[in-house]
């Protein structure tokens, strides 16, 4: 068996990433992808944790420009993640993968509230725990909502599964053709040349707690399994590199 090099994983997904070409809702092909290569990397032992976002279904910035409260417009965003984490939960699960879903906000008819020791404890059984709700508190994204979890329940890395895109540039590969990627990068780095990581309070939160950041494509099937081996694939930033 190839030897693991993270053994408890934090995935990021973001609601984009789940809506596939369509760019809204839900596409039941990326779904299926996404929970096939999980199914792969729970079978190597990795303890698997998911933080999805909800993008493709409301965006609280968004609507906040458009002057609904900011704060009314972050908790429909948390609801929106609670969609997307039931639905990961159901194709996970079509495929035997025993799986929790924990909110920061409470539903209890839907799924157990965040609780950081059964959160560890379900992956200690070999469960996948998504969880969904972001921070439970507006004005936070679900990348600092990742930052956090994966410092509460100690995991060795944050993977960023993005659509589309295979790590970081010093622009936008899609405007800008002659954009270079970076193999490896610092927090510092990341948070001096505003780099689209992950914004600044979730990258500050790694740094402080020295929790690697992996960014790489979603859309590549076997991607994931890749990156908990610790191919090169992507960009890792990390906070011991020069």
């Amino acid at each position: 068996m190839s030897k693991i090099k993270y053994q408890r994983v934090v995935l990021k997904l973001s609601g984009e990433a789940l809506a596939g070409e369509g760019g809204f809702g839900i596409s039941s092909d990326v779904l299926r992808s996404v929970a096939e290569q999980i199914r792969e990397i729970t079978e190597l032992g990795v303890q698997v944790s998911v933080v999805v976002g909800g993008g493709n279904i409301w965006r609280g910035a968004s609507a906040s420009g458009e002057g609904m409260e900011r704060a009314h417009a972050d908790y429909m965003g948390m609801i929106a993640t609670v969609l997307n984490a039931l639905a990961l939960q159901d194709a996970l699960e079509r495929l035997a993968v025993v799986t929790r879903v924990q909110t920061s906000i409470e539903m209890r008819q839907v799924a157990e509230p965040y609780i950081r020791r059964r959160a560890m404890r379900h992956l200690e059984k070999g469960r996948v725990v998504i969880f969904a709700g972001g921070t439970g508190n507006p004005f936070f994204t679900t990348d600092t909502a990742a930052a956090l979890r994966a410092a509460e329940i100690e995991a060795d890395v944050i993977l960023m599964a993005k659509n589309g895109v295979d790590g970081v540039y010093n622009a936008d590969p899609q405007k800008v053709p002659s954009a270079t990627k970076y193999d490896t990068l610092n927090f510092m780095t990341v948070l001096s040349q505003g780099l689209g990581v992950m914004d600044a309070t979730a990258t500050s939160l790694c740094m402080d707690n020295d929790i690697p950041i992996l960014v790489f494509s979603i859309t590549e099937a076997g991607n994931i399994r890749r990156a908990v081996l610790g191919e090169s694939i992507g960009t890792i930033v990390r906070r011991d590199i020069e």
